[in-house]
């Protein structure tokens, strides 16, 4: 998915704000984001955001619908470029063809990962298949090291099977939780997972004391620990915990997403799709891309053109790094 935002927002001059709470959740809000066209199908974005660029090498989060394709135009978003990333589709309803310049022709469909490591460069287009009448899902980025920022582009698929908890169920799509380990390869430590919960339902889960966690709530009356994280909203944990508690006080089943990661210690900076060092990586990736350089490929069989980048802001875009986390006590 590309940040269609007018002005992209994704790093801003200054240094973040230090809001953790040193023994509780920090609770990240969503904002409303266009993603373009005539009907504008619009994304919560929980990250990046002044109070938190990253948590782990998690770089961004979009959490979209349920949405009615027939008012809302679904998803198409035309041939665009990414450096320095990796994107990672999941959905819970509709379907999504996956198109990109290493020849990928794949579809997101519930519960299966598409993983597309951009590297030094890659493209490509996002469509809602025809058949697809409600899209809901969400849209992640994981930042590479820099070691590793100009990797090869690559594409993995995965289907996580279904792992049963006492109060609920998760799919791993990256890392290991409950017992179950994914095979897709990444460049630092992440956890990534859908975890429903059952009505009333509480599930405590052993995860890694290094890791910090964002718990992205899509739907349920849940409580994070004891702290309520309302839907579309970002839950975040700091280092330190041993477990964490999720509880669903609502009648229905809740579900979300869990995210995490050891603390990503390199400064990045992050406009438009870019994920760079320095404004002149993002200078240089936005020029290759408007002069169509083979840096990005070609995408085939999208039907239309490819997306423009923005124009540059009339400022030095400065490199951002994480507040240091208050560490938590393990429980």
């Amino acid at each position: 998915m590309s940040d269609m935002e007018t002005r992209p927002a994704g790093l801003q001059r200054g240094a973040p704000e230090d809001g953790v709470p040193p023994d509780g959740v920090e609770i990240l809000a969503a904002r409303n984001v266009p993603l373009g066209g005539p009907r504008a199908m619009t994304v919560r974005r929980t990250l990046p955001q002044r109070s938190r660029t990253l948590i782990g090498a998690w770089c961004f989060a979009d959490h979209y619908g349920p949405d009615d394709v027939a008012e809302s135009g679904g998803m198409d978003v035309a041939p665009h470029p990414h450096i320095g990333l990796q994107t990672v589709s999941w959905l819970f309803s509709g379907v999504i063809e996956h198109r990109d310049s290493l020849g990928s022709h794949a579809f997101v469909r519930p519960g299966e990962l598409n993983l597309m490591t951009g590297g030094y460069g890659i493209s490509h287009s996002e469509v809602s298949t025809p058949d697809t009448t409600v899209l809901h899902g969400v849209q992640l980025w994981v930042a590479l090291p820099g070691k590793h920022r100009d990797a090869d582009r690559d594409f993995q698929h995965h289907v996580p099977a279904p792992t049963a908890l006492d109060g609920g169920e998760v799919r791993v799509f990256l890392g290991s939780l409950a017992g179950d380990t994914s095979p897709v390869s990444t460049f630092t430590p992440l956890l990534g997972a859908e975890v429903t919960l059952a009505p009333r339902g509480t599930v405590t889960l052993d995860v890694d004391t290094a890791f910090e966690h964002g718990v992205l709530v899509d739907s349920g009356d849940v409580r994070v620990d004891g702290t309520a994280v309302r839907p579309a909203a970002l839950g975040y944990v700091a280092p330190g915990r041993g477990t964490l508690t999720l509880t669903n006080e609502a009648t229905g089943p809740a579900r979300l997403v869990l995210l995490g990661g050891p603390p990503f210690q390199e400064e990045i900076v992050m406009w438009w799709n870019f994920v760079g060092r320095t404004h002149e990586d993002v200078v240089t990736a936005r020029e290759d891309w408007q002069n169509a350089s083979e840096r990005f490929g070609r995408v085939e069989g999208y039907d239309g053109e490819r997306l423009p980048a923005p124009a540059l802001p009339h400022a030095t875009l400065s490199p951002r790094r994480n507040a240091s986390p208050h560490p938590q006590e393990q429980r």
